[in-house]
């Protein structure tokens, strides 16, 4: 083992002590009863830790290519923490999907259930739950006297999703169901059985104090104004995505893409109701009960088949799928977030496969035109197959590379490419599934033009039959992605909070899938005649994951 790759070891280890959701989502046994410190104190070791890192790999001498990539991987990823937080980011961290106040929830989903020592992990984590969101507490008063704060939007929206897991809404919360799985295992533990119901209650209760403390104190120092502004997005965009965007060509390319796609559109809803348009065609796939499926669990067993169909036909055929990445879990997701589905990676032992999660937002009945592109996404080829393969490459890539390598730019971008790859397969030829593959290529076009659009404050073009010349709002935003998007109105209602809360991340689906797209056609310039697209895919992933200006400039050796 070379010494970068040491360095890598120590380093997985040493965040996963400092982060226990993160050990235990990566698979890291040892962490399994901790939560972790979410207070400034906490924030303060992981920055030390990001500095101290970087100080070792200074002087590091690189022995070979694979040592090269696995540093800059490390390298790259340091360098935006430290700056993160001396931007002081981490003390307004607060947005419907990605920070504390959603992982200390999540974490319980990756927690197997299965024996009496899984039972007292999760009882031991439950009972930390008050202490880690009064940590959290603390990280966001220290944000308000910094003058470092989050939104209103998303302070109201992350009370909203607390008060969910409490139990004081008319929704049922994680933690109840949490209880009733106890209740109907195996475990007969009276003791335990206490433990676990204490440990409930006292989340529930954490959670409803955590929302009372946004409704009621927070959200009067929060910022009433959305869009972060050029160079804060020009920062965040460059974090998500490892590589620096001309924001305005970026806007401008977004446009053009929308405009590709509702084309093509067209002539698919053309084939399937002849002399519709897109609406009259999406109303028919919507109500024919025969293109739907009835009841969630109904549609959960439908979900597993198709990734299980999918994976057994293009294993061996398109790629080469290691064994353990060959096992995929379809599950729902418990409510309280948001409406997207989303996937968790297997650990790194793959005791734990990889997962889909689909929230249902009350809804059973599940028309299926638009399900089967956002599998693919998922799952295989999509992310259970790139974040699976690089897991499993434990004799080539660094630990790091393996189980923390990647920014949403690539496995995004690698996702929605799989996506339209199925279709180029042929696996979308039913005009139903390459119409919700175009849905979702509209979804992430929409992304780009109001993601940008709304944090820049960027007019609308004046060729656009949507308020041309307008200055972007969130109020425009919702009214354009309800009409573009083609996705239901409940679920675009949060895309708004989620962009607003997360700034330069919902572009990286189509950057990402645009780098990738552009490596693809550059290797087949190279090679001609010999390219091979199954090879070419292999080599690509191989390489683990990356920031896109690194990932252009190593597939362009490959």
């Amino acid at each position: 083992m070379t010494r970068i790759y040491e360095i890598s070891d120590q380093l997985v280890e040493k965040i996963a002590s400092i982060h226990p959701i993160a050990a235990t989502s990566l698979g890291v046994p040892g962490y399994e009863k901790e939560l972790g410190d979410f207070s400034p104190e906490g924030i303060s070791e992981s920055a030390n830790l990001a500095r101290n890192t970087l100080t070792k790999l200074k002087d590091v001498p690189i022995e070979d290519d694979a040592d090269r990539r696995a540093k800059e991987v490390m390298e790259e990823d340091l360098k935006a923490d430290v700056d993160s937080y001396e931007r002081g980011e981490p003390f307004r961290k607060l947005n419907i999907l990605s920070s504390p106040l959603q992982n200390i929830r999540m974490v319980f989903d990756y927690m197997p259930q299965e024996s009496t020592e899984d039972w007292e992990n999760i009882a031991s984590r439950l009972s930390k739950v008050p202490d880690a969101l009064n940590g959290y507490k603390q990280t966001l008063r220290h944000g308000i006297n910094e003058n470092l704060v989050s939104t209103k939007r998303q302070t109201s929206e992350c009370s909203k999703q607390a008060l969910t897991h409490s139990g004081r809404t008319h929704s049922t919360s994680f933690f109840t169901d949490l209880l009733d799985s106890f209740n109907q295992s195996n475990i007969s533990s009276e003791s335990l059985g206490s433990d676990i119901k204490t440990g409930v209650e006292s989340a529930m209760t954490a959670f409803g104090n955590f929302s009372e403390f946004l409704a009621s104190e927070y959200i009067s120092h929060a910022s009433s104004q959305d869009g972060v502004g050029e160079e804060r997005y020009a920062i965040s965009s460059n974090e998500y995505n490892g590589i620096t965007l001309d924001l305005r060509e970026t806007y401008d390319w977004g446009w053009e893409q929308l405009r590709w796609v509702e084309s093509e559109m067209r002539k698919t809803a053309e084939k399937i109701l002849p002399g519709s348009n897109i609406e009259s065609a999406k109303a028919l796939l919507e109500s024919d009960l025969n293109r739907s499926i009835d009841g969630v669990d109904e549609f959960r067993n439908w979900m597993q088949e198709l990734q299980d169909k999918t994976i057994e036909e293009l294993n061996g055929t398109h790629f080469d799928i290691p064994d353990p990445v060959r096992k995929i879990e379809a599950l729902i997701a418990p409510p309280g977030g948001a409406l997207a589905m989303y996937y968790t990676r297997p650990s790194g032992d793959f005791s734990r496969p990889g997962r889909t999660w689909y929230p249902t937002g009350g809804k059973t009945r599940f028309p299926l035109w638009g399900e089967v592109s956002i599998a693919y996404h998922e799952g295989v080829p999509g992310h259970h197959f790139q974040i699976g393969t690089s897991v499993f490459l434990e004799e080539t890539l660094s630990r790091y590379q393996r189980q923390l390598g990647g920014t949403s730019g690539y496995i995004e971008g690698w996702a929605l490419y799989a996506e339209r790859l199925m279709g180029e397969l042929g696996y979308l030829e039913n005009p139903d599934y390459y119409l919700g593959m175009l849905r979702a290529q509209a979804l992430r076009s929409v992304r780009v033009i109001i993601d940008i659009g709304m944090h820049l404050s960027l007019d609308i073009p004046m060729d656009s039959d949507f308020y041309p010349g307008s200055t972007w709002t969130p109020e425009l935003g919702l009214q354009f992605i309800q009409n573009r998007s083609h996705f239901p109105k409940d679920f675009v209602a949060s895309e708004i909070d989620r962009y607003l809360g997360i700034p330069g991340q919902a572009i990286s689906y189509k950057v990402g899938e645009r780098a990738w797209l552009q490596a693809r056609e550059e290797a087949k310039e190279r090679e001609g005649s010999n390219f091979n697209l199954k090879d070419w895919h292999t080599k690509a992933l191989s390489l683990g994951g990356m920031g896109l200006a690194q990932m252009k400039r190593e597939l362009s050796n490959i």
